[in-house]
């Protein structure tokens, strides 16, 4: 014991043999000698050991002597005696209790260790024994006690239960001791006792707060910690200052001592606060003017913190701005209402307009004020004092003074004259006239008025908004003035003296007509002028005294009372009447421009009487005989002219001309066309109209126009555009502009536009010379987007070591790009890479924000951004700096104990992941564990150290090591770490499978826990937390950091609805344990996701469309969606302008207005169509999702403008030409047009070709009909129409089906040859591939490329019907080009096709055959032949010609004669009978027919007649029956004579053969005839026979023929039918007219015969070409 003086004491007690002897004490003062004597009268010895210091000496009596005496020498020393009793044992060492178990104090559930260290002599075993208040521990009963051999005994998972005094009593044969210790379990302590609030009756916001001290946890009270939650909303910690706004409270208390927390802390009940008046106005005051006396006020309710209860409503108080007038007041009842419509205010007046919320406590304060003007009015009242006068015959002049500006209730933009005559209201005359401000009398002038008309004459005053009412019509007449021509002027009763004039009265009086005037002259001869004056009710009078036979010219015009009006004259012929005039002629242009041409003309007949008037009509634009003629000049009373200007043309357009001229009697017939021309270019007259702008996007615009007609272009159409010019509509600086190439292009979207931004666009049409005019400007604002960059003025300042004040400025207005609603301050720790975090302030009033809960001593970078509806802008630049004041240092981490022995350990870590500040040194002490604190070795080090080794420890012991950081604020709070001084070390064992309660799972964290595992003698460092997404198979780390004194642990950032495996693993420092077994699989809780995107369907509905979301985002089951939308109002608020920051916008109305919601059921819904919309309206459109838990997050407001569809009605079709059909239509009814209609765009396509041959056709004007032309003619069409307009495409009609006319076929498709001999082909072609029409023939026409012996025939066919489609052609000549032409035939002929081919033989084809001769054998004939040469290819068959021998035309008989023969039996049936014939043989091989043979000799195909056709025979049957009948009349004579009979004579048939006809061209230009199909399915034709007619010397040389033979035509050809044997007389001959040019005349050749009537007997004719 130390006892309190000066000086230090040291007491040493002496024992002899191990008793202690209590009066053998010695105190000495320290550092002076002790002397210390054995108590016994004997020889003694001392431990060995006991004086080994140089301090000790053993004295010569026994006893020991200490000098100098030091604090740690106090103790017990033992002497034995030097010679021990016989019979007694005698030991080195007593046993005793060195190391007592000393006092503890533990908190619940860790580790106390007991120790109980005793001397004795090793050869004595030594029995150690625990008692706890008495009673012996039994360490076997519980796993959590554990006795060592060394005595110490260990206590884990300490609780209350373990509270006592333990004993350790050691017995053995050397002795006996015992030492106690008391252990204390220190605890949480429980919350307090019966916690009591209730409110202050002394003050008013005060709580009188009590309760009943609890159970401390066996550790002194450090403080209480009181927390309160405000309408269940989190507990928060206290602060000094109660605010008002809580309403409804409740607290609670908990208690905190060393240990740390009470966690069950006890609340008091529900408090509730009075209320009080809200103490701050409604946020976001703003107001705009909706009409000329309402204005729209809207709010925001005021901070939730400054309500001071529940809201009842609000109190609006307005008055006149600047006038001391009352104020009146609007009381809303509802709290969520945040609009209010103030109406029945005066029009064009400004008003101040405030607000204020109040509860059941009264009335808060007003908001500042806010100012707005209604719109304005049209003028209450007329212009006053309105005079008008007759200015002249056209002109009226008005004077008036302007209303009084009171009742203008707007900016007067002018005056308008208004002027109509009676009875005709609606057709008015305007003229508007600027305000004159200088002036109290205005004077103005409408022209154009009516000659002596009556009229009613008002003036108004008007406004943006409209017209003001009229003042009171004065009716008044314009002047009189000379009238215009008399009409119709005519004559009758032509006589040679005298005729009659007829007229009537001028369209144009102009006045009162007074009378007329007459006069009549010869024609240029005025000095023979007889003039008369009639009344004004004469319209005709008869002239006398004229010239027989002479030329008149006679004059009418009207009088009034300002003279003489405009004369009507005339020419005509005394005694002549007068004639309908002829046309002009040789009409001739010059001087053309764009809008004007001279035309020169010669008169055509005047008709006897002078032309009145010259008519100048036009073909415009599309020149061709049946085109439209329009008229389009008229010159009058200029009876001599040659020449006239035609103006008011089209410039760049084709013009054909023609002229008639008008006398008396009527008009002429046109004149023939003038030749056609064309206008100069010229700028556009006119810009294009209906323009339309739509908001696009953020940053575009969609223009729309309608294009100039063709008409307008004025120029090469390939070089008309558009230009668009636009710029902001509060300036008109920075102007750009667009040029647009395509003629045809209706729309463009500017691109790159400020957001949020009203633009002026208009529109002007271009061509190669110059701009039109520009169109109306329209106004349209881009869409509302995020800022386009943060605050200004952004700054920071450190207020606390956890807290930093941020202060910034305005956005710039060029860059809001819609409604600021609040701002978000970003920041984040400079020198990590976490994702920065966002602190958000509603509302745009607020400019500062106190951040707090921030890193200590840390650099942050600082950015500020604001906000609109659509999302957040850009964040400030640049980032502002500021770190955070410093504080006292974290503890520091990363402590290992890479080298430990038995006596010394080496320890590293880490610098403090909170450092709060600049580290200036570490602090690190070490003892035992079992030791005080005040026993710990201590060392500074410096702030570089990283390692620190600890020496002089003993073994097998456990240290405790403490190391803290030091920074300018202090020392921070300490690190601890365990380590046993043991070589023994070894990694730790796995922990315990982690368990996860449900109670703890959330939707995106767990809370896992487990039980640590054995540490192998070196405490665990730290634990590492592993998950894996379940059914994935890869391992992630979640954390590599949890505190080894941790047993649980929040694993987050997971994703919702999903299953998870966990497991951990400890370190210490000889490394990793296993990891323990994966948990059971945990399924988070569900959450929610969106994503959306629409697309516009129809006028009234709106379809959106949202791809699924996915499914990594749905966090949970996806029940369904939920749409959300609202109507706009930007189109209204054209003269919207962004405000102050207190007033930042006028039409707030659209972004606090509440939402329609539709919920969707059906979580497979992709799209959804909204219906019941309004027409013409913009909405925005949000979506999102939501499933079990909740609903996710809105997606981006999406805006959509409804509506203006509109299909066609009622589609007709009508065939105009065969490339021409007229489409009409019905408008679609006037309740579904849903807006202007722009145009017409008209679908055609070929039936059932739609895909293939849809066209498209625009008509940029509504008109209800159109021509489409260049269609293919006899060709079915579908036809559909649709309507546009400024919001697109309407649906199309049902389709109409029409057929164009016939028209012309296309060429053939194909022309083929095949069989080509030296003078026949076999010409085949195919179907035109656009018929056209029905097909009613062809005709093919032939002739030879040179002359053929001094003669170019050209021979024309004819082949009616559609089949077939080939011809033999037999009449051609040996080796000749000849050119074929082939066209169609439907209503007219279509365009031919050609080709040539040359006869053969040709390169490579066989030879001749040897020359054939013929054997007969009764009815057949064989004949013989001898192959030729082959040519180049082996002879592959052989072919048979036959002609008449009378110059007929060779035609195949037999073909296809095999090769290897060179004999061929044929049957005189094949022939016809009696028909002298020629045969010949023709080789064919690959090359193609070669030439033929010499031709056979003649034979006749006569057969042999049997006797009785023989000559003689007759002639005896002939003499029998003379004589027979000479008998019989000498009979009858003999036996008649007395009767008189009659002798009968009888008649012969004789037969007529069918005669032949012929037409003959004498010209013979072309030659033509016809092949009738339908006939020739009747008659069959003999080939070749037909040939005879087509030589035109046949026709007259068939007399000087012999009976049964005919002469070979010179050219001829054949229907393509096989041949068979028919009588000549029934064949249908082709007739034939031929052109021939002969060079050289030939003779005439010999007459022949007539054909005989027999039949003819030739084989049939090959089939179609190439067929077998």
């Amino acid at each position: 014991e130390v006892l309190p003086n000066h000086n230090w004491y040291v007491e040493i007690y002496v024992s002899f043999d191990g008793i202690e002897c209590p009066s053998c004490l010695v105190s000495q003062i320290v550092h002076s000698f002790v002397e210390v004597t054995c108590g016994a009268d004997v020889n003694v010895c001392w431990p060995v050991g006991s004086v080994q210091l140089p301090r000790f000496t053993l004295l010569e009596s026994g006893s020991l002597l200490v000098s100098p005496s030091h604090l740690s020498d106090a103790g017990t020393y033992t002497c034995w005696p030097a010679t021990p009793e016989p019979g007694v044992s005698m030991f080195s060492a007593r046993t005793r209790i060195t190391k007592p178990p000393v006092d503890q104090s533990v908190i619940k559930g860790t580790k106390a260790v007991m120790s109980c260290g005793v001397t004795h002599d090793p050869s004595v075993s030594v029995r150690y024994v625990w008692e706890k208040s008495g009673s012996v521990v039994d360490v076997s009963t519980s796993p959590r006690l554990r006795l060592d051999p060394d005595g110490t005994l260990h206590l884990s998972q300490t609780w209350s239960g373990d509270i006592g005094t333990y004993t350790c009593r050691v017995t053995s044969v050397g002795g006996n001791d015992s030492r106690s210790a008391h252990l204390r379990v220190r605890q949480l302590p429980h919350a307090p006792e019966i916690p009591s609030a209730a409110l202050s009756q002394v003050e008013k916001r005060a709580i009188n707060l009590t309760w009943a001290q609890a159970f401390d946890g066996n550790s002194p009270l450090i403080r209480y910690i009181l927390e309160v939650s405000e309408n269940n909303a989190p507990w928060t910690v206290l602060l000094a200052n109660i605010e008002p706004e809580w309403t409804g409270v409740t607290f609670r208390l908990c208690a905190v001592n060393d240990v740390g927390r009470d966690s069950s802390a006890r609340r008091t009940d529900r408090l509730s606060l009075p209320e009080e008046p809200p103490s701050a106005p409604p946020q976001t005051v703003i107001a705009s003017g909706r009409t000329n006396q309402s204005i729209m006020i809207q709010w925001q309710p005021p901070p939730e913190s400054h309500q001071n209860g529940p809201l009842q409503g609000y109190i609006i108080r307005y008055c006149l701005s600047g006038l001391p007038v009352d104020c009146q007041m609007k009381n809303i009842t509802r709290p969520d209402q945040n609009n209010l419509l103030l109406e029945d205010l005066i029009i064009w007046t400004n008003y101040e307009m405030e607000v204020a919320a109040y509860n059941r406590a009264g009335r808060g304060t007003y908001s500042h004020k806010v100012t707005e003007w209604t719109l304005q009015g049209v003028p209450t009242v007329p212009p006053g004092n309105v005079q008008a006068e007759p200015f002249n015959s056209s002109t009226v002049r008005l004077t008036w003074s302007a209303p009084s500006p009171q009742f203008i209730n707007g900016i007067n933009q002018g005056y308008k004259l208004l002027a109509w005559e009676a009875g005709q209201e609606e057709d008015v005359t305007m003229v508007t006239v600027r305000p004159n401000f200088q002036d109290s009398v205005h004077v103005g002038y409408v022209t154009g008025l009516k000659k002596f008309t009556e009229y009613y004459i008002s003036v108004l005053c008007f406004t943006t908004p409209g017209d003001g009412p009229r003042s009171p019509p004065h009716r008044l007449r314009t002047h009189e003035d000379k009238p215009g021509a008399v009409g119709h002027l005519s004559f009758t009763e032509i006589l040679d003296t005298s005729l009659k004039v007829s007229w009537k009265d001028p369209n144009e009086k102009n006045g009162v007509l007074t009378g007329y005037r007459i006069s009549w002259e010869e024609f240029n001869r005025t000095n023979t002028r007889v003039t008369h004056y009639l009344p004004n009710l004469t319209q005709e009078y008869r002239v006398t005294g004229l010239t027989a036979l002479t030329t008149y010219t006679i004059q009418v015009a009207g009088m009034t009372s300002k003279g003489q009006g405009q004369l009507s004259s005339s020419t005509i012929s005394s005694g002549v009447p007068p004639e309908m005039p002829g046309p002009p002629t040789n009409i001739a242009i010059s001087n053309i421009g764009p809008r004007s041409v001279a035309l020169q003309f010669k008169p055509g007949y005047d008709g006897k009487t002078s032309i009145s008037r010259w008519q100048v009509e036009a073909q415009i634009g599309i020149i061709g005989e049946n085109e439209e003629w329009v008229m389009v000049h008229q010159l009058p009373n200029e009876p001599d002219a040659r020449s006239l200007e035609v103006l008011d043309l089209n410039p760049y357009t084709s013009y054909r001309f023609r002229m008639r001229q008008v006398n008396i009697v009527g008009t002429s017939p046109p004149s023939q066309p003038s030749r056609k021309i064309q206008t100069l270019q010229a700028p556009p007259d006119i810009s294009p109209y209906n323009v339309t702008l739509r908001t696009a996007s953020e940053t575009s615009l969609w223009l729309r126009w309608v294009p100039l007609p063709e008409w307008e272009y004025n120029g090469d159409q390939e070089l008309v555009g558009y230009r668009v010019q636009y710029s902001r509509e509060t300036s008109k600086e920075g102007v750009l502009s667009h040029v647009i190439s395509d003629r045809l292009e209706r729309e463009f979207t500017i691109e790159d536009l400020e957001e949020w931004t009203e633009y002026e666009v208009r529109v002007q049409a271009i061509n190669g010379l110059g701009s039109g005019p520009w169109s109306q400007p329209v106004q349209g604002r881009t869409r509302e987007s995020v800022p386009s960059c943060g605050p200004t003025n952004v700054s920071a300042f450190a207020t606390t070591s956890s807290s930093i004040l941020v202060r910034w400025g305005e956005v710039p207005q060029t860059d809001r790009n819609g409604l600021i609603l609040g701002y978000k301050v970003v920041y984040k720790d400079r020198g990590s890479d976490s994702v920065p975090q966002y602190w958000e302030v509603e509302g745009n009033t607020s400019h500062s924000v106190q951040l707090s809960g921030l890193g200590k001593y840390v650099l942050y970078e600082i950015q500020v951004l604001a906000f609109t509806r659509i999302g957040d802008g850009r964040s400030s630049r640049p980032s502002i700096l500021e770190r955070t004041l410093d504080d006292v240092p974290g503890p520091p981490v990363g402590i290992l104990f890479p080298e430990v022995r038995t006596g010394s350990v080496r320890l590293i870590w880490q610098p403090p992941a909170q450092p709060n500040g600049i580290i200036l040194a570490y602090q690190i002490t070490h003892r035992r564990n079992t030791s005080n604190s005040n026993a710990a070795t201590v060392d500074v080090l410096s702030p570089s150290a990283r390692q620190y080794t600890a020496s002089g420890l003993k073994p097998e012991s456990v240290y405790v090591f403490r190391l803290t950081a030091q920074t300018r604020k202090g020392w921070g709070e300490a690190a601890e770490a365990l380590v046993v001084t043991t070589e023994k070390r070894a990694r730790p064992q796995p922990a315990s499978r982690p368990t996860v309660p449900q109670e703890d799972v959330q939707a995106r964290s767990v809370m896992l826990s487990w039980e640590p595992g054995s540490d192998g003698l070196s405490p665990v460092r730290y634990y590492t937390v592993q998950y894996r997404e379940l059914p994935d198979s890869n391992w992630t780390v979640h954390s590599a950091s949890v505190n080894h004194e941790a047993s649980s642990y929040i694993v987050d950032s997971l994703k919702p609805f999903t299953s998870y495996q966990f497991r951990v693993k400890a370190t210490n420092d000889i490394g990793d344990s296993e990891y323990s077994q994966e948990s059971e699989a945990v399924t988070t809780l569900q959450d929610g996701k969106d994503i959306m995107e629409m697309r516009l369907t129809d006028s009234v509905a709106l379809q959106t469309r949202f791809p699924k979301p996915f499914s990594n985002l749905i966090n949970g089951v996806l029940l369904g969606f939920r749409v959300r939308y609202r109507e706009l109002q930007y189109d209204r608020l054209r003269s919207f302008t962004i405000r102050t920051i207190n007033s930042p916008a006028s039409n707030w109305a659209e972004l606090t207005a509440p939402y329609s919601v539709r919920n969707l059921s059906e979580s497979s819904l992709t799209q959804y169509e909204l219906d019941n919309l309004s027409k013409h309206k913009r909405y925005e459109i949000r979506l999102s999702v939501y499933n079990a838990v909740g609903e996710g997050p809105t997606s981006t407001p999406q805006e959509v403008f409804v509506g203006e569809a509109a299909p066609p009605q009622s589609v007709t079709i009508q065939s105009s030409t065969a490339t021409q059909l007229d489409v009409t239509w019905s408008p679609p009814p006037l309740d579904s047009q849903n807006g202007d209609i722009q145009g017409y765009k008209i679908y055609f396509w070929e039936f059932q070709l739609q895909n293939e041959t849809e066209r498209l056709r625009t008509m940029f004007l509504p008109e209800l009909g159109v021509k489409i032309k260049n269609l293919t003619g006899y060709t079915t069409y579908m036809i559909s129409v649709a309507a546009f307009n400024a919001a697109g495409d309407g649906p199309r009609s049902p389709p109409t089906r029409g057929r164009t006319q016939q028209a012309a076929p296309s060429r053939p498709s194909f022309l083929h040859f095949s069989e080509l001999t030296t003078t026949s082909v076999n010409m085949s072609w195919g179907e035109p591939g656009q018929a056209n029409g029905i097909i009613e023939g062809y005709r093919l026409v032939y002739e030879p490329c040179t002359p053929v012996d001094g003669v170019s025939k050209i021979v024309t066919v004819d082949v009616k019907g559609s089949t077939p489609l080939w011809m033999k052609i037999k009449d051609l000549a040996d080796g000749v080009t000849y050119n074929f032409r082939i066209r169609a035939k439907t209503l007219t002929y279509g365009p031919e096709v050609e080709a040539n081919i040359t006869t053969g033989p040709g390169e490579g084809a066989p030879g001749p055959p040897g020359e054939p001769f013929i054997s007969r054998y009764g009815t057949a004939l064989t004949l013989h032949w001898t192959s030729g040469d082959p040519g180049r290819a082996p002879i592959t068959r052989y072919v048979i010609e036959a002609r008449p021998s009378d110059e007929g035309l060779w035609d195949i008989l037999i073909k296809d004669i095999p090769k290897e023969v060179t004999s061929y039996t044929l049957n005189l049936d094949m022939l016809r009978e009696g028909v002298t014939y020629d045969f010949r043989v023709i080789g064919v091989n690959d090359y193609g027919y070669g030439s033929p043979s010499a031709p056979s000799p003649s034979i006749s195909a006569q057969k042999v007649s049997p006797f009785y056709e023989e000559w003689w025979f007759l002639v005896v049957i002939a003499l029998v029956g003379l004589i027979f009948i000479l008998l019989l009349v000498f009979i009858l004579i003999i036996r008649g004579q007395s009767k008189k009979y009659t002798k009968k004579a009888d008649s012969v048939f004789i037969p007529q053969l069918k005669p032949l006809f012929l037409l003959v061209r004498p010209q013979g230009s072309d030659s033509e005839y016809e092949v009738d199909q339908n006939r020739g399915g009747q008659q069959k034709t003999h080939s070749f026979v037909n040939h005879y007619i087509s030589d035109p010397t046949y026709y007259n040389s068939w007399r000087r023929q012999q009976k049964g033979v005919s002469r070979p035509p010179a050219y001829g050809y054949t229907q393509p039918e096989p041949l068979h044997p028919q009588p000549l007389a029934e064949q249908d001959p082709i007739q034939p007219t031929t052109n021939t040019t002969p060079r050289h005349p030939p003779p005439l050749p010999p007459l022949p015969p007539l054909l005989p009537p027999g039949p003819l007997s030739i084989p049939p004719a090959p089939g179609p070409p190439g067929a077998p």
